[in-house]
């Protein structure tokens, strides 16, 4: 009976041993991927176009003034010192000159009148004060002082002419100043607005003689891109100011690229990159990172999407088959190793808050805690923890792994299979 009871305990305790070594999934039904050192490239994609390093900047004329295009010469054309390389539509200061001019008649012609009528009213004024003034020596000619031919009363009535006929002159003299200072200070004003319609006048001259936009010197004519990368059109309007076009010197150029916002850490200043001429296959240069914008910016207006703008320097340039604002393409290397172990992302998992691979073993696979090194997209770098030869699953094989959408679902269920006060 005891050898009995032994022989089915010890059956027991292998049926449980062989339990616990099981594997968690038959091994054929998970995908694996066997390890071996390779090397490791992270890259990031740039595009951008060609600029010279340096060039002579051509501006819009002006100053706090807009024009609209009417004509411009071919993009990327030879030019010589004094061509005329863009013209702005004269309609506009066409309409201000006349304005201007109209409005310099007008006051000229206001104060014209205002001349001849200050000139009458002086005159009138002059008369009236020699009228009094003759009145007032009449009145003193003829004043009765002596007592002893005329009366009190007549004396005292000659006094008052006399006093009177005074204040007369007194008042005529006194409009006639204040009259005269009256009318130059309308001239004066009237003079003010002439003055502001012949600047008007000038300025319109001014910009007329500077709608044509020539080159300083002889060189290769390239038009600025806007911000959304567009060159400019007939018929646009441009402001004073602004940049036009520039004559680069195409003997040393340089990339404008942009970097997607969510690629460009690890891009700073020395990487190493690859850039490639659009429609050219067979030119691909060498280059090096020299400046990262600071800041995120948005490459079209109303679209969220960032992007960081940085320049490479070219290892050469050759302007016969390069030309400043060609597109260009290219990567940046931000990491490359000769010999690790990398695996694709999904092979990794967080197992008890520690980031694991399920390594294949005898009894199937089991998590083994390891160390992280370099990432790219789509692929890290193992830097301890498996080796070469070993064999790793691909997905979870304890099935614990869900859906993140179909794992929310779960969590919803079960919370509202829950009353409020089991949450």
């Amino acid at each position: 009976m005891l050898a009995l009871l032994c022989v089915v305990a010890f059956g027991t305790g292998l049926s449980t041993l062989g339990f616990l070594r099981r594997p968690v999934t038959p091994v054929q039904e998970v995908p694996s991927l066997l390890l071996a050192k390779g090397p490791f490239v992270h890259t990031v994609s740039v595009d951008g176009v060609l600029k010279a390093v340096k060039s002579t900047p051509v501006n819009v004329p002006g100053n706090d003034l807009s024009f609209k295009i009417g004509w411009l010469a071919d993009d990327g054309s030879f030019v010589k010192k004094g061509d005329v390389i863009a013209r702005f539509d004269p309609t506009e200061m066409k309409k201000q000159l006349d304005a201007g001019e109209a409005e310099k008649g007008t006051v000229s012609g206001r104060m014209g009148k205002r001349k001849v009528e200050t000139a009458a009213l002086t005159a009138n004024l002059g008369r009236d004060v020699e009228q009094a003034r003759d009145e007032r020596h009449v009145a003193e000619s003829f004043q009765g002082k002596d007592p002893a031919l005329y009366s009190r009363h007549e004396i005292i009535e000659s006094e008052i002419d006399v006093g009177l006929a005074s204040q007369r002159e007194d008042h005529a003299e006194s409009s006639r100043t204040v009259r005269s200072a009256l009318s130059r200070a309308e001239l004066e004003l009237l003079g003010i607005d002439r003055d502001k319609a012949e600047l008007k006048i000038g300025k319109a001259r001014r910009v007329l003689d500077s709608l044509e936009v020539v080159a300083p010197h002889d060189g290769l004519m390239v038009f600025q891109r806007n911000w959304r990368g567009e060159l400019p059109e007939v018929g646009q309007n441009v402001y004073s100011g602004r940049p036009l076009a520039e004559l680069p010197d195409t003997r040393e150029l340089q990339a404008e690229v942009w970097i997607l916002e969510a690629d460009a850490g690890g891009v700073v200043p020395g990487k190493v990159a690859e850039v490639q001429v659009e429609g050219k296959p067979d030119l691909v240069l060498s280059a090096r990172v020299t400046r990262v914008d600071s800041l995120a910016n948005p490459r079209i207006r109303g679209n969220p999407v960032q992007y960081f703008g940085a320049t490479l320097s070219l290892s050469r340039s050759d302007p016969a088959t390069m030309k400043p604002g060609q597109r260009v393409s290219g990567v940046i290397h931000l990491e490359k190793l000769e010999s690790v172990v990398s695996v694709p992302r999904q092979a990794v998992f967080d197992v008890d808050g520690r980031r694991s691979v399920y390594k294949k073993g005898r009894d199937g696979f089991s998590p083994v805690a390891v160390e992280l090194g370099a990432a790219g997209l789509g692929r890290v770098v193992i830097t301890k923890g498996v080796t070469e030869g070993d064999v790793i699953a691909l997905a979870d094989p304890t099935g614990r792994s869900q859906e993140p959408g179909k794992k929310r679902e779960e969590t919803k269920k079960q919370a509202s299979a829950q009353g409020p006060g089991q949450r």
